[in-house]
């Protein structure tokens, strides 16, 4: 490369005896969107053929320059530390050679740079796990939006983006201010980065990957090492140059955020694998760390959590064997402690209260309300203590602690283990067996096990179930970390052999695993070569002609052509996803009036909620097309999918599924953008409906010119509704009487129904739960329980030591089961409360987001604050306040209330379900 020519940006490649990798890390650079790069081999004097690819890689491209040491250093810092000595770009990057760059990396990363003029920009990381080929993300929350920080006093947070390799540096602020990797020590990058963040006066932080960090199964690095001691004094060894340093550069006032960083980071990985190390290494480990942890300050030891505290105050009291039991509690907050002690008020980890003020202050699990638990939300463990095999049967005896009381003599036990889809289930028997213990027995036997069609090459770990009154949970089978390997050869009568393998697991909690192998033809079938690939190809597109929706298609538009089947009728809600919303109460109002109908229920996934009378049909088989093809009659509360034309002949009732608050159909910029092709797609699927049912004029206003309905309209109300109109009725009392119990709701408890709405640009993600219930739960938790209802479109988890306050409702397929039950709604821009201003309850709207989301690519068709039925609220505080004082914070917005109650509930009689019947299947009209 000519000297005039100077590069946009370098790259130091480091690499030591990786002659097959390199070409792949290299080739990532060479083909980076930014042309104008340099490429430096950095070789720490190997010893195999890296060289010689070296060399022919720096000869297939002048912007690749190969430097190799005189001799091996036996770390990073040295290869590092002589490509930035040799580097000629403003800008430089540094690779592993087992890793590589996305292809956007160097261009997006130098943008920034340029844009902002800060010392450095770092970026996300993605780590792909060959093994399973699968990705993960380092610590996703530190790049959630591009910004720049103005020195790491701002945002300390970022001491945990240690890594050097997801950084583009300017090259004058490394070498003005004397910046090296730390020679002769392991993890480098940990001092590196900390004096970057230190001695930057701004950074900058993009929100997508730039490097891609890759983790063979069979790579042995340092940081896979934590098994050796002397990993564990290098990790040691590295915080103390960092302190060092802090404290000669007079910035002392750094530690305490990166004794944080290294309490969560870095000791914490040593935690999370003291299940898996025998008591010697776990003593000799214990001589190593704890002196530096005596130097931590108990501030720091506060920000972390309960179970953390736990275990560093075992390890600092030598009570190691605890300390094992307490380390597998880490990251799974429904995984019991053995035994808890209460004394008075208070409830301390183990089995006896602790005699001296600092053990109880560290061992104080008061805040976990153990004893205030429900089981679908407690903690318990489950653990093996023998696990024998003889021919194809695992015999396992298990010992179950449940230091909460959550089991009764009702509940139900089993284990599962599945292969494939259907799980091989076990029924347990808990004997008592001590306080809060009990032990069991099972038989695995793996003949019984589902493995599919073609068999499976799959590792599962069983789980033990526990069912009562309706509530269900699973939980992880602890194993011990030596137990025996055991191996067995299991021939299924249809599907050839397999050799299975049961471990424990050496990693996580350390469950009992198994794996699968397929052996003889169908091992023969897994390793698809060139030629087996292609005809995998072909029969894969004849399968989708055959049975995917080429298929369906074909077969529903030839059995379409046939005569209707006058009875039959196709009943199908919220995609199938239960029986609900308005379809329900129509189907229930045909059953009253005994009308010769017979009704198919489509369904998608759980069956559960569905009377047992009813007949079902999977939604998207070949029998759900069937079905559709020769009804007469469709009632649905979506949109069939659009595969499916209306034949002639056929009546569609659609009932839809709430009113409009944001915008819809045509009004949302994506469809009214779309092509020509996807409008007419939707156009058709809206012009299939004969009937609409409405709810209010309001509805009228938008959701029909939106949708461009041609169809019928009733204007009867929703018949999902009806019951919320009448919820004072005997029927509506018991259902709700019922729920109250299921969810373990004490009798002298309010309850207050949370459900927000999805937000479009994060779905499945749970942002849509907004509040803080950790905050709120001492405001309110005397006197009210929350039950939790988020958006199918989102999901949510009730954390443990928050059972004692909240409930999840997503378990009911109708959510007017938990609106009856519910004494206040909790809401944000959902059409939920437009259906429960039916009932007159409060209603309060928690809208911290509100201008983002009104402002969003969707938007809305009102302005909330003009019409709000209660307050909105953006902080916990107020909500609290509002909660508390409900009957006050109802009179307020009474009118308010009233008016929302003539706009949007001005159809609704209580009476819905007979008019649509009327107006639809018995020929009746109601304008």
């Amino acid at each position: 490369m000519p000297t005039s020519d100077v590069p946009d940006v370098s790259v130091v490649v480091i690499v030591y005896n990786d002659e097959e990798r390199l070409p792949r890390a290299v080739r990532s650079l060479l083909d980076q969107t930014l042309n104008n790069l340099e490429v430096i081999i950095a070789d720490d004097c190997s010893t195999d053929g890296t060289e010689r690819v070296a060399r022919a890689l720096e000869a297939s491209d002048p912007r690749v320059r190969y430097v190799r040491l005189e001799q091996n250093s036996g770390g990073c810092s040295a290869p590092r530390n002589r490509g930035i000595a040799v580097a000629r770009a403003p800008y430089v990057m540094f690779l592993d050679s087992d890793d590589e760059l996305p292809r956007h990396a160097c261009k997006s990363l130098l943008l920034v740079a340029e844009e902002t003029g800060v010392d450095f920009v770092t970026g996300e990381v993605t780590r792909l796990f060959e093994e399973s080929n699968t990705t993960g993300l380092w610590y996703p929350h530190l790049f959630t939006e591009k910004r720049v920080v103005n020195g790491i006093a701002e945002r300390p947070e970022y001491f945990f983006d240690h890594l050097s390799t997801n950084k583009l540096y300017r090259t004058a602020f490394i070498r003005d201010n004397a910046l090296t990797f730390p020679e002769g020590i392991h993890y480098e990058d940990q001092l590196f980065s900390a004096q970057a963040f230190s001695l930057a006066e701004s950074f900058a932080v993009v929100p997508w990957s730039v490097y891609t960090w890759r983790l063979a199964p069979e790579s042995v690095s340092i940081s896979s090492s934590r098994h050796k001691i002397q990993n564990v004094a290098d990790r040691i060894g590295v915080a103390r140059l960092i302190d060092t340093w802090f404290e000669e550069n007079g910035r002392a006032a750094l530690r305490a955020e990166k004794d944080y960083k290294f309490l969560r980071h870095d000791f914490r990985l040593y935690l999370g694998d003291l299940p898996f190390r025998d008591l010697e290494w776990i003593a000799e480990f214990a001589d190593v760390v704890n002196p530096y942890l005596d130097e931590i300050s108990d501030e720091t030891y506060a920000r972390l959590s309960r179970e953390e505290r736990i275990c560093i105050h075992l390890l600092r009291t030598g009570r190691l064997e605890d300390l094992q039991i307490a380390a597998r509690q880490l990251g799974r907050p429904q995984l019991a402690p053995r035994f808890a002690t209460d004394e008075g008020e208070v409830t301390y980890w183990g089995a006896v209260a602790p005699a001296d003020d600092a053990s109880r202050g560290a061992l104080d699990i008061s805040e976990w309300y153990l004893r205030e638990q429900v089981l679908a939300t407690g903690r318990i463990r489950h653990e093996l203590t023998s696990v024998t095999m003889r021919g194809p049967v695992l015999h396992l005896e298990i010992r179950t602690y449940d230091p909460a009381g959550l089991i009764t003599e009702d509940t139900k036990a089993s284990v599962k283990l599945a292969a494939h889809k259907t799980p091989l289930s076990v029924p347990l028997t808990l004997r008592p067996e001590g306080d809060g213990q009990y032990v069991s027995e099972a038989a695995l036997d793996f003949r019984k096990v589902p493995v599919g069609k073609v068999g499976v090459a799959t590792r599962r770990h069983p789980v033990i179930a526990l069912e009562r009154d309706g509530a269900r949970r699973t939980d992880v089978l602890l194993a011990e970390y030596d137990q025996p390997d055991f191996r067995a050869t299991v021939t299924y009568h249809t599907f050839g052999i397999h050799h299975l393998r049961v471990k424990a697991e050496q990693k996580g909690a350390g469950r009992l695993e198994v794996t699968w192998q397929r052996s003889g033809v169908l091992k023969s079938l897994e390793p698809l070569g060139p030629i087996a690939r292609k005809a995998k190809g072909k029969v894969g597109k004849v399968r989708k002609i055959l049975v995917g929706n080429e298929g369906k298609a074909t077969a529903y538009d030839a059995v379409s052509k046939l005569p209707r089947k006058r009875s039959l009728a196709v009943f199908e809600a919220m995609e199938g996803r239960g029986y609900a919303d308005s379809p329900r109460y129509i189907y229930e109002e045909l059953k009253r009036r005994n009308l010769p109908i017979d009704v198919v229920w489509a369904y998608s996934g759980d069956r559960s909620s569905f009377p047992k009378d009813v007949t079902l049909v999977r939604r998207g088989s070949f029998a759900y097309g069937r079905a559709l093809a020769r009804a007469t009659y469709w009632v649905d509360s979506h949109n069939l999918p659009y595969l499916y034309p209306k034949p002639k002949g056929t009546r569609y009732l659609q009932t839809w599924h709430g009113q409009t608050f944001k915008a819809m159909g045509f009004d949302v910029p994506s469809l009214r953008g779309a092509s020509e092709i996807e409008k007419e797609r939707f156009r058709s699927a809206v012009g299939r409906w004969d009937a609409l049912v409405c709810p209010s004029a309001e509805f009228e206003k938008t959701f029909v010119p939106a949708f461009e309905v041609s169809a019928d309209l009733i204007r009867s109300g929703y018949p999902r509704n009806d019951v919320l109109v009448r919820w004072a009725e005997p029927e509506q009392q018991a259902r709700a009487a019922a729920v109250r119990e299921a969810l373990n709701i004490p009798a002298e408890k309010k309850v207050l129904l949370y459900a927000p709405t999805f937000r479009d640009a994060a779905r499945r993600t749970g942002q849509s739960v907004r509040v803080d219930f950790e905050a709120l739960a001492p405001h309110l938790s005397d006197e009210w329980i929350i039950v939790v209802r988020t958006h199918p479109y989102d999901r949510f988890k009730v954390a443990p030591e928050l059972g004692h306050f909240l409930r999840d409702g997503s378990s009911y397929a109708d959510i007017n089961d938990v609106m009856l039950a519910s004494d206040a709604v909790l809401t944000d821009y959902s059409s939920l409360m437009f259906d429960y201003a039916n009932t007159g309850r409060p209603i309060v709207l928690y809208t911290d987001d509100y201008e983002a989301y009104k402002g969003g690519d969707r938007g809305t068709y009102y302005d909330l604050e003009e019409i709000a039925p209660g307050p909105m609220v953006t902080t916990t505080e107020d909500l609290a306040a509002a909660v508390r004082d409900l009957e006050g914070t109802q009179e307020r917005h009474a009118q308010r209330y009233a008016r929302f109650q003539e706009m949007f509930c001005s159809y609704e009689t209580g009476h819905a379900s007979k008019m649509v019947v009327d107006a639809f299947f018995e020929g009746g009209t109601h304008d």
